[in-house]
């Protein structure tokens, strides 16, 4: 299969396993916003697929979620989660670009970079939406949204993300 093409059928089953993944949560926001499933499939795209792809999938999986389940809710949380996670599937992917070496420590700092970024992304889209309307949005809630509610995700992301790369990367080179 060519690389474009195999990159292709993989974005389309990361952005699949992004509109699924949420279901194991139940449906319920509070679960969700904790365990944050959309992005575990967002993050693995930039880094399996490259950043574009990623940026594609992460932009795409929020909306077409919300669009198709109503979960979320489309604005302004699936719009902000849009910038967000397409910021993580570019990013990830674009900083996992600069290691020549493929290593659990390179898939790291990819990961942190991305989660930061990602982050800052969503607060200020966050901040723009509310603000455009008035309600406004504080330094409080976005530390209170992205960050504090976010750690049980966060956990998970540097949990499961590093080994699961090393595991891809292993396959592939026997593959080779």
């Amino acid at each position: 299969m060519k690389p474009s093409l195999r990159s292709l059928a993989l974005s389309a089953m990361f952005l699949a396993l992004g509109l699924v993944l949420p279901f194991l949560t139940g449906q319920i926001p509070e679960i969700g916003n904790l365990l944050l499933p959309m992005h575990l499939p967002v993050l693995l795209c930039g880094l399996v697929c490259g950043w574009k792809y990623g940026l594609a999938v992460g932009f795409t999986t929020p909306l077409l979620r919300s669009m198709l389940f109503g979960m979320p809710t489309f604005y302004p949380s699936a719009v902000s989660m849009a910038f967000e996670l397409a910021a993580y599937g570019a990013s990830i992917g674009a900083v996992d670009r600069l290691f020549p070496r493929k290593t659990i420590g390179s898939t790291y700092v990819s990961l942190l970079s991305a989660m930061i970024l990602g982050r800052l992304v969503r607060g200020a889209v966050q901040w723009l939406l509310l603000g455009v309307f008035g309600n406004g949005y504080s330094f409080a809630a976005f530390w209170a949204g992205g960050v504090t509610e976010a750690i049980p995700g966060i956990i998970l992301q540097l949990i499961l993300i590093p080994p699961l790369m090393t595991l891809i990367r292993k396959l592939q080179a026997k593959k080779a």
